[in-house]
């Protein structure tokens, strides 16, 4: 069996799932948040199994590297980190909802790889022979995934409030009605926040680490590392506002939003429309 195949399973999975968190809205059954889940893990072990057959492929090939050197092997890491924060906060809270604003973003992840990018296992170019690279892309990806399981809980968040204010601050039914409370959403986006703060804070000291290994500065002020400060400040200013002047609420949900978004720029915009040391991501 090779990498390919499982991770075409973990991209059913993933669009099998996402249906099933958006049914479970609809119709309301336990049942079908459940199975849902099932098939969340389901995607994420077929995911696990794939990276670590690539793996095990580019070894094959005389290619000592982890499968963290592309932009398809980026793409596909970043949907498995997805689906292991989106997990651990399940297993933790169980709001089943959530999924329905969590899992497009790893099912569009995947769908794009196994579409749209170059799959070809290569070798490293010599900026990328460290052991940095390992640390840097898992800690920032991490992140990233935890910012992006902020960023659907924040759009959940927007929704439902908007809709009861228009209530007149009564309780909604029908599909809102299966969302948590705006307080636990509020509560469930500083959470994951404060795991991705700190994992691209390690992200960019690691990064630093390896730029100097690769090029002998610690930084250069290159697009890519403009940009993750630029992150770095957004989410440092979420947490700055909420602890010092209490910031919860659309606010909070607004700032967090713009963070992912300009985390998804930072990622993909910098790689693939910006020159500089990190052009080779695209």
């Amino acid at each position: 069996m090779t990498s390919s195949l499982f991770f075409n399973i973990a991209t059913g999975a993933y669009f099998f799932a996402m249906v099933g968190y958006l049914a479970f809205l609809v119709a309301k059954s336990k049942e079908t948040a459940l199975a849902a889940t099932v098939l969340s893990w389901l995607g994420f072990a077929a995911n696990t199994a794939a990276i670590g057959l690539r793996w095990r492929e580019a070894y094959a090939l005389g290619f000592q590297q982890a499968p963290l050197s592309n932009l398809y092997e980026s793409v596909v890491f970043f949907a498995w980190s997805i689906l292991l924060i989106y997990l651990l906060f399940d297993l933790k809270y169980k709001h089943r909802a959530v999924g329905a604003f969590v899992l497009p973003f790893a099912f569009a992840g995947m769908i794009w790889a196994q579409w749209g990018l170059d799959a070809t296992i290569a070798p490293l170019v010599p900026a990328l022979q460290s052991n940095w690279l390992t640390y840097h892309v898992i800690t920032c990806f991490i992140g990233y995934a935890a910012f992006a399981m902020a960023c659907g809980v924040s759009i959940m968040y927007l929704i439902k409030v908007g809709k009861e204010e228009a209530a007149s601050g009564n309780p909604v039914g029908g599909i809102l009605g299966m969302f948590p409370s705006v307080k636990v959403l509020d509560d469930l986006n500083y959470k994951a926040i404060m795991i991705g703060f700190p994992m691209l804070t390690l992200g960019i000291i690691t990064g630093a680490a390896w730029a100097n290994y690769a090029w002998g500065t610690y930084w250069s002020w290159d697009p890519k590392e403009t940009w993750s400060l630029i992150v770095w400040f957004i989410y440092a200013a979420f947490l700055h506002a909420r602890f010092t002047r209490g910031w919860v609420g659309r606010r909070a949900a607004w700032l967090s939003i713009t963070g992912f978004a300009a985390t998804i720029f930072c990622y993909l915009g910098v790689n693939l429309l910006l020159s500089g040391l990190h052009s080779y991501g695209g």
